[in-house]
């Protein structure tokens, strides 16, 4: 299927690199490269070293600076190493302009999400969704790729007089993004029917940063077998499953992970996906306590909620893995300001209910720590909502 020559197939050595400028937080950028290295992991890549620029901004041509890009060179040429990976999304003319220099492939962050979104891709709707992405992306990089497109089309007078190869390319991508459009189209009226006859069923849905287990949580909630590992986007498709709670049914849906940076052209294809979402009663907003930057990992969920229309529905914060939660006690010499990792779990459960208007919950998914309490509080929800609905049905099933 993918539209994308770029696919890393085999473990490959490849080295990162990343700019931090002006108005940047440092700590951040080197987040965002740790999370580019997991993205590589994901995808079959092994990450050797790690490139840094300081910029007042990046470099038009080439991203980053001549004097870096002949060191990164230099490296690669020595380790034989066939693969860059960038943490931003490069323009057309960087990514010419920076093979050219180096001689071997570049990927952008876009280009490697866009390639795991390919591999984890696997009903017809996920895999159309996703080769829509890829199209979309490389729509304006057609001067780098895509020079034999024509063969794919074929037959005498397919092209116009005096057309050009470039020209050929970009028509040829155009008809598969208006084909591919209309088969998304299609199946979003079925999904569209399906959700329609599951009458009015009060409706939960999952929602999180990528990896932060969302679908170990549905596999326990639902008792389930939905997939579930240690690796960056393992669900791609909605799964939708009834739950039933002492005497109280409704359906949970465990959805896409988000993350920083997601591809324009991703958001774009999955807002069908996540229509469970956007119709959902309660959203189930989960996220890894474990991580040391779980705050902007909430912030970038809340931000791609708002994106795709889901902003103000009522949301229960879980506060997952408790169980991996390292406290760093403060020395007691030390003044200065205390930082997250110095905060008990105690005192970050205090901190974050006084702090909430939406209602929250620390547990352990894995662990099965505090579940019966998610169950009831999940229950109370569930229930004030149906009678809502039914005032008469006193939940006589």
């Amino acid at each position: 299927m993918a539209a994308e020559e770029t696919n890393i197939d085999n473990i490959e050595r490849t080295v990162f690199v990343g700019v931090i400028r002006q108005q940047d937080d440092e700590q951040k950028i080197y987040e965002y490269l740790e999370e580019l290295e997991f993205l590589a992991e994901t995808a079959g890549a092994f990450g050797e070293k790690r490139f840094i620029q300081r910029l007042d901004k990046p470099n038009p041509k080439t991203y980053i600076g001549s004097g870096k890009l002949e060191e990164i060179k230099a490296y690669i040429t020595e380790r034989d190493i066939k693969l860059v990976i960038f943490d931003d999304e490069l323009t057309p003319s960087q990514l010419r302009n920076i093979e050219r220099e180096l001689e071997c492939r570049i990927l952008d962050r876009t280009n490697l999400i866009l390639d795991i979104f390919a591999k984890r891709a696997k009903t017809a709707y996920a895999k159309t969704q996703v080769e829509l992405a890829q199209y979309q992306y490389l729509l304006p990089r057609l001067t780098r790729m895509w020079t034999h497109l024509e063969r794919q089309r074929g037959g005498i007078g397919m092209r116009g007089p005096g057309e050009s190869q470039i020209e050929t390319d970009r028509r040829i991508i155009l008809d598969k993004i208006s084909k591919l459009k209309e088969q998304l189209k299609k199946i979003d009226r079925q999904m569209a029917s399906q959700r329609g006859n599951r009458g009015s069923l009060v409706r939960i849905s999952l929602v999180g940063y990528t990896n932060v287990g969302k679908s170990t949580l549905m596999n326990l909630l639902a008792k389930s077998e939905v997939f579930a590992e240690n690796k960056l986007f393992a669900t791609l498709d909605t799964t939708v499953r009834k739950v039933v709670i002492e005497n109280v049914p409704f359906l949970l849906s465990d959805t896409v992970g988000f993350i920083r940076k997601l591809p324009h052209q991703l958001v774009e294809s999955f807002k069908s996906t996540l229509d469970e979402v956007r119709e959902s009663d309660i959203l189930m907003h989960v996220v890894d306590i474990s991580h040391p930057n779980f705050e902007e990992q909430i912030k970038v969920v809340r931000e791609t909620l708002a994106e795709i229309g889901a902003k103000n529905k009522p949301t229960f914060l879980v506060f997952n893995k408790i169980d991996a939660y390292n406290f760093v006690p403060q020395d007691e010499f030390d003044f200065g300001e205390k930082k997250r990792e110095n905060f008990s779990l105690e005192e970050l459960k205090n901190s974050w209910m006084s702090k909430e208007n939406a209602p929250c919950i620390f547990i352990s998914a894995r662990e099965k720590l505090q579940i019966d309490k998610l169950r009831n509080d999940l229950y109370k929800m569930v229930a004030e909502i149906h009678a809502g609905r039914y005032p008469f049905d006193n939940f006589l099933w």
